[in-house]
């Protein structure tokens, strides 16, 4: 079977070209630039990842350069990274007056307004928000700081032109509603709000309903999801306060920039929220996601250490926390904390697979049997093609291929369009000799239900050499070795085609390239067949 293999890439940032250039002398004529020297020190201790020490000389920086925008912007994001509201205050102040602000730096003084419950300060935060991307936030926050001074804040309407600025009035005036008691319109206002998945606003509903003593009503708007309604539970609250409104406003928009890539905007959104309700959980397990997204695991880990473990989201918690070890390459830590949640008296199925795909990974799979033995009797889990695949997988893994054949064949009628089921199991037929040619039709089956994937077409190609026919495997092997270059199993399974059709060059050439990413005892079977052929 041809094996993932993950890699993390880890970048270093080297020193800009213009940071030589201001330390000669050469910044813009406008600006004091100051004594440089400890920007240098802050961006050699940025880039070493030495973040402690990165805002100490950041700090240095900015009081030595006041009016220099290139210290203060590096000052301003590395403070959004480690939570120094002192420094991000004082750099947005530096970026405002020199003109060249981000837009987020505007999101400060509400931030604390908010916290301190001043809608006088949150109301004279505003005009700031006014110049670009997020203005759309202006309606919502009027409606939010009227409610706050005890106005109607249900007034506030969006511009019919703008249909971001009127969705948030929308979600905004659900939960004004549902504030004030008034329950049957505030739910039916949340409903309306749509989505498969609970959105932001309906959870932040549900956190009133919960805070309220509605826990039912809150269980039908989250659809009975057991992980939205620890979600809501985290931040219950039975009083809207300006600082629940503007903090679930900004993690909404938080949410909505979360996905694969970095963001500087969504950062901030998730830090501003966090710093406007600082015991909002929800808004820490966000702010760690961006950290990790924008490379700084050890701050992405701090922040999820600080959620209570034995809080609504202590768990999942603890779960991102072991998925961010593993994704660092810190597999002992993974498997560690995997372990303590696996056997936590709280665990659920998804803790015990964690833990049991973490053993595998370490080959240790017959340490995994029993945690994959406990999903199969798991009551939703065991309806699952992908437990019983994994299980299978383990057992095979681990040298039990009678009882790896029968669970295997389980995932396959669970999943009979599965292609990794399918493939999976017709290729350890194949390495085990048994029934080839039903092993070669599930295999005909796979790649058709998969043709792009490589490791398929190789399980494929190879059943059609162990057959007999091939020529007929070879075309498959070929496109499967230059789809997954690196995969040493493929190029192997190459080479030895190659060798059988009398191709002895290629042959010793696809050995010798399978041999670049091997692994022992891979690597001392290639170098035999490299001298010697089959």
């Amino acid at each position: 079977m041809a094996r993932i293999i993950r890699t993390c890439n880890a970048i270093a940032p080297v020193l800009l070209l213009a940071l030589t250039a201001m330390a000669a002398g050469a910044a813009p004529a406008a600006a004091d630039t100051g004594d440089l020297s400890a920007y240098l020190r802050a961006r050699v201790a940025e880039d070493a990842g030495q973040g402690t020490e990165a805002v100490a000389a950041y700090t240095r920086a900015l009081a030595d350069a006041p009016a220099n925008p290139v210290v203060a912007i590096r000052a301003y994001r590395e403070g959004l990274a480690a939570g120094d509201a002192a420094l991000v205050r004082h750099a947005a102040t530096a970026l405002a007056a020199a003109g060249v602000a981000p837009d987020d730096a505007a999101l400060w003084p509400l931030v604390d307004a908010a916290r301190a419950n001043d809608p006088a300060a949150a109301e004279r935060a505003l005009p700031a928000l006014d110049n670009g991307r997020l203005r759309i936030l202006l309606p919502p926050l009027r409606a939010w700081i009227a409610a706050a001074r005890g106005q109607d804040g249900l007034a506030i309407e969006a511009p019919k032109d703008d249909a971001v600025a009127r969705r948030l009035v929308n979600e905004t005036r659900a939960l004004l509603l549902i504030g004030a008691g008034r329950l049957p319109e505030g739910i039916a206002a949340a409903q309306a709000l749509g989505g498969t998945v609970p959105s932001g606003a309906q959870l932040a509903a549900a956190e009133l309903l919960i805070g309220g003593g509605h826990d039912e009503a809150a269980a039908s708007l989250l659809g009975g999801r057991p992980g939205q309604l620890a979600a809501a539970r985290a931040g219950a609250t039975a009083r809207p306060t300006l600082a629940f409104g503007v903090s679930r406003l900004l993690l909404r928009l938080a949410d909505d920039l979360g996905g694969d890539r970095a963001s500087s905007l969504g950062l901030s959104f998730a830090r501003a929220a966090l710093d406007a309700d600082p015991g909002y959980a929800r808004a820490r397990l966000t702010l760690a996601e961006q950290l990790a997204l924008a490379d700084d695991p050890d701050r992405a880990l701090a922040q999820l250490a600080l959620v209570p473990a034995d809080g609504p989201l202590g768990a999942t918690a603890a779960g991102r926390r072991i998925n961010l070890l593993d994704a660092e390459d810190r597999a002992a830590d993974a498997l560690a904390a995997a372990r303590v949640r696996a056997e936590a008296s709280d665990a659920v199925a998804v803790d015990r697979a964690r833990y049991a795909d973490l053993l595998v990974a370490a080959d240790r799979p017959a340490d995994a049997l029993p945690f994959y033995a406990a999903l199969t009797k798991d009551a939703d889990a065991s309806k699952n093609w992908a437990t019983w695949l994994r299980y299978g997988a383990a057992l095979d893994q681990a040298g039990q291929w009678k009882e790896a054949r029968r669970v295997l064949r389980r995932a396959v009628d669970l999943g009979p369009q599965e292609p990794s089921a399918l493939n999976y199991l017709g290729y350890a037929m194949i390495e085990h000799g048994e029934d080839l040619p039903d092993a070669t039709r599930m295999l005909e089956r796979a790649h058709a239900l998969a043709v792009d994937d490589a490791s398929i077409a190789d399980s494929l190609g190879w059943a059609y050499h162990r057959i007999g026919q091939t020529p007929r495997g070879l075309p498959l092997l070929e496109r499967a070795a230059a789809d997954a270059p690196a995969n040493a199993e493929i190029a192997e399974h190459l080479g030895d085609a190659y060798w059988s059709l009398g191709r002895r060059y290629e042959a010793r050439y696809a050995w010798a390239a399978a041999a670049v990413t091997a692994e022992p005892p891979a690597t001392a079977r290639l170098a035999a067949k490299q001298e010697s052929g089959l």
